[in-house]
């Protein structure tokens, strides 16, 4: 059940890993601070890394760093610059064969005690005021997306417009081309500000409330405290929302087998016009796509994620589910009411062991968390999802004019390109454009994506290390535990030195309840329609995104993911069992075999191979 075999005390270090077979020389693909230096070994081996699969499972393609560059480097300046996170520090990333591996940066222990008036100066001032300064972030978010939409990269003409003569603009389409390009990473990167504005408060919230809990009842359960913020209205749960309402809604108005007979989503919905309650049910759905199908099933951070909105029969195929599930008269709905009356049950169990002015400090911090808590996962859908799919589309439409100037074979090939690489080539074209010549791209740059793409494939062909170098004798960084499920326990597992129970994984005790099932082990999203009713659903991580397949499976188990990752939030919200940080789970589980998933134990059993 690990990758390392038994007894190992340390991963391999990367400058000892060799490539996959067809992958020598994948290095160049990256920009320098983004891989490992020969000449930095002494200092980079002194580190430990873990691969963060839970963010970006998938190879790179070099364009595509572009996403962990932003996320990562906004992430730290919160922590570090911004609010002056007492224990935490930002978290330094490398690639190594085309993944993600993170190295959290440690506050040396004399600071610590040091930040503490200045980041309650600069968290208390946006704590008393979170639901002001949260409306001003959802205008500035949106105000960017709508910048975002506004950029464009048309062809450019054979001569500058007459018009732009008579008025002496002074400038030819180039100078757009390029200011546009610039316009559009730059609104990502004002977006990824904004991402993290709000994101490590919740998370300090959190475990400021966490850490209360453990110190006044120090048998509690982590499960147990999770459970008193749960059960909240997210914004990041619209999309599965309305592909409810949708089905509901046709099903009040006797369009079922309408939907359900037609072919792709384009000839349905066509067809649904001329039926009595049709326009009505396409108005509806028109109203839930704008901005509610700005969702993807992936997680937003790679170029080929397919959005709800671009592939209509994506959010159509759930609406299919459901309405075949409100037929046999299941019920669809989150169960809201449960997870409230859970809660409350549990805060007043605990507060009831509590003296006054420990109740006081109880009820104070337990209301912040879970008045901030929301954040947590609504971000998501406004950066990840929302903000990424406009990037990519526009990246994409990019790409597309490159592809038709004769700079590359396919389309999308641009993302093979870093983007620095991108902005070279435009001057390329601009600079042909401009003299009345041939841009040299088309002649350089076919072979060379040619080359990179084998690289990309062959790098996709084995999985990535856990970890590398030494781990710490103990791991005890907030966020690396709770976020991402990264224990030393866990990471002693992964080295093999400890003792494993024949046929049980172990992991987080990430969301309670106990149900059997036979497992379903997917690699990507685009194996979520292979899901069947009563499953198990066993993958590296979800998304919050998969939520309309949550109302299909018995259970989830992921290889990573804490207790405040989205795998672990997103399953108490649906009232499923779960267990995260497993480590191997969907390597070492095959489709079909019969499980049991403890949710409240934190443990995976085969019951039948």
């Amino acid at each position: 059940m690990s990758e390392q075999s038994p007894t190992h005390t340390s991963f391999p270090s990367p400058y000892e890993l060799t490539a996959p077979r067809g992958a020598e020389g994948w290095q160049e693909l990256y920009p320098y601070n983004l891989v490992f230096q020969e000449q930095l070994r002494e200092r980079e081996d002194a580190k430990f890394w873990f691969c963060d699969s839970q963010h970006w499972p998938n190879v790179f393609k070099p364009f595509e760093t572009i996403g962990v560059e932003f996320a990562v480097k906004c992430l730290g300046q919160f922590n570090t610059r911004h609010y002056l996170i007492p224990p935490a520090n930002g978290i330094e990333f490398r690639i190594h064969n085309g993944y993600c591996y993170m190295s959290p940066v440690a506050v040396p222990g004399p600071e610590i005690e040091a930040r503490v008036p200045e980041f309650v100066r600069r968290a208390g001032h946006y704590f008393a005021n979170w639901d002001t300064l949260l409306e001003n972030w959802r205008r500035k978010v949106l105000g960017t997306i709508e910048e975002m939409e506004a950029v464009s990269f048309p062809r450019l003409p054979a001569v500058v417009p007459f018009e732009d003569i008579e008025a002496g603009v002074g400038l030819d389409p180039t100078y757009d081309l390029l200011a546009g390009f610039d316009r559009l990473v730059q609104l990502l990167y004002r977006n990824w500000q904004y991402h993290f504005e709000f994101l490590n408060l919740g998370y300090v919230a959190y475990l400021d409330f966490f850490g209360f809990c453990k110190e006044v009842f120090p048998d509690i359960p982590d499960q147990a405290i999770a459970t008193m913020v749960q059960g909240v209205d997210m914004e990041l749960f619209r999309p599965d929302d309305e592909v409810k309402r949708l089905a509901k809604l046709a099903l009040d108005l006797g369009l079922a087998d309408a939907l359900r007979e037609g072919g792709d989503a384009e000839e349905t919905l066509a067809g649904l016009a001329g039926r009595p309650g049709g326009p009505a049910w396409l108005e509806a759905w028109h109203e839930a796509h704008d901005p509610w199908f700005n969702f993807t099933s992936g997680n937003g951070f790679y170029s080929a994620d397919e959005y709800w909105c671009e592939h209509p029969d994506i959010p159509l195929g759930y609406v299919r589910d459901y309405l075949t599930r409100l037929e046999r008269g299941e019920t669809i709905d989150r169960p809201v009411g449960e997870l409230v009356e859970e809660r409350e049950r549990i805060v007043a169990e605990y507060a009831e062991l509590l003296d006054d002015e420990a109740r006081e400090t109880f009820d104070a911090k337990r209301a912040l968390a879970a008045q901030v808590y929301p954040y947590v996962e609504n971000h998501n859908f406004y950066i990840e999802h929302w903000t990424m799919g406009v990037f990519w589309r526009k990246a994409r439409e990019l790409s597309g004019m490159l592809h038709a100037e004769g700079f590359w074979t396919r389309p999308d090939d641009m993302f093979y390109l870093t983007r620095e690489e991108v902005r070279t080539a435009l001057f390329d074209l601009a600079t042909a454009w401009g003299v009345g010549a041939e841009p040299i791209g088309p002649s350089h740059w076919p072979e060379e994506i040619e080359r990179r793409r084998g690289i990309v494939a062959a790098l996709e062909s084995a999985r990535p290390q856990p970890a590398l170098n030494r781990p710490p004798a103990v791991i005890s960084e907030p966020f690396t535990v709770m976020l991402y499920g990264i224990t030393t326990e866990q990471v002693a597992g992964w080295l093999g030195r400890t003792e494993e129970t024949e046929g049980v994984l172990t992991g987080m005790a990430a969301s309670p309840g106990v149900a059997e099932g036979p497992a379903r082990v997917i690699s990507s999203p685009r194996q979520l329609s292979e899901v069947r009713e009563g499953e198990v659903l066993v993958a590296p991580v979800t998304a919050p995104s998969w939520g309309p397949v949550f109302g299909k499976i018995k259970a989830a188990v992921t290889d990573i993911g804490g207790m405040m990752s989205h795998a672990a939030i997103v399953c108490r919200e649906y009232g499923l069992p779960a267990v995260t940080g497993t480590g191997s789970a969907s390597t070492t589980i095959s489709n079909g075999t019969l499980l049991r998933v403890d949710g409240s134990a934190g443990t995976v059993t085969v019951l039948d191979d």
